[in-house]
């Protein structure tokens, strides 16, 4: 397992050179929380670098409900059973394996890897606004209709899950990297993500922390370069349609 530290955030990654899987560990005067819980092979890593901080894992919080993001999530719930599980409202529906979308939202597919009988209860669900430790939660869907994104209050740091993508390039949830093409093709909707990549940027975050991919400081620009990338693409197929 790859480590990289940054700020107040570990990022530990799995297999970095064939698909590199990341989840995120953010330190507290006096807490961790765990963001995003990796493959079953995370566990290890996961555990070893709580260990090495030392001090109380008291939060995991998911970005999105697809499998490659809660992959040691019930080893590391039985290891830490005080451990608090946060997802938001409308991704834990993912956690028990349903792909149903509300009349409101767009009909296209969920697409992605779902979890079956996950054998484990979601402890606090996330709507906008929440906080956790110092950690403020918004909404960021596309990927997922529930996705989220996690800003560090402290140090303007963002935790997008698979909102954007590094690995390649920097992406939009959604756009085709053809070097590493497996979020597009685990997304929901292109154009909500491309609205919740707005949102991101909004917020002037110093540094951007991903699902797939190294950590970027100082992302603005590559940002904005990904959002304008989206749009014309998004536009060439709405003139094709």
């Amino acid at each position: 397992m790859r480590i990289v530290h940054k700020q107040n955030l570990y990022q530990l990654t799995i297999l970095p050179r064939l698909f590199p899987v990341n989840c995120y560990i953010y330190e507290e005067k006096d807490q961790l929380t765990l963001i995003d819980a990796g493959m079953p092979s995370s566990y290890k890593g996961i555990v070893q670098m709580i260990k090495d901080i030392n001090k109380p894992l008291t939060n995991i919080v998911l970005t999105h409900g697809h499998g490659d993001h809660i992959g040691a999530l019930e080893n590391l719930k039985q290891t830490f059973p005080n451990v608090i599980v946060s997802i938001s409202e409308r991704d834990s529906r993912l956690l028990k394996g349903d792909r149903s979308l509300d009349a409101h939202e767009t009909q296209t597919p969920i697409k992605g890897g779902v979890p079956k009988g996950l054998k484990i209860e979601v402890d606090r669900l996330l709507i906008e606004g929440d906080r956790v430790g110092s950690l403020e939660v918004y909404t960021t869907p596309g990927h997922t209709p529930g996705s989220i994104s996690l800003y560090d209050t402290h140090h303007d740091a963002i935790i997008v899950g698979d909102a954007l993508q590094t690995r390649g390039r920097i992406a939009v949830s959604g756009q085709l990297v053809r070097s590493f093409p497996f979020p597009a093709l685990a997304t929901w909707n292109k154009e909500i993500s491309l609205e919740s990549a707005r949102r991101i940027i909004s917020l002037k975050p110093s540094l951007l922390a991903v699902g797939h991919g190294n950590m970027i400081e100082k992302p603005i620009d590559p940002i904005e370069k990904a959002i304008k990338e989206a749009e014309e693409n998004l536009n060439n197929v709405m003139k094709g349609a």
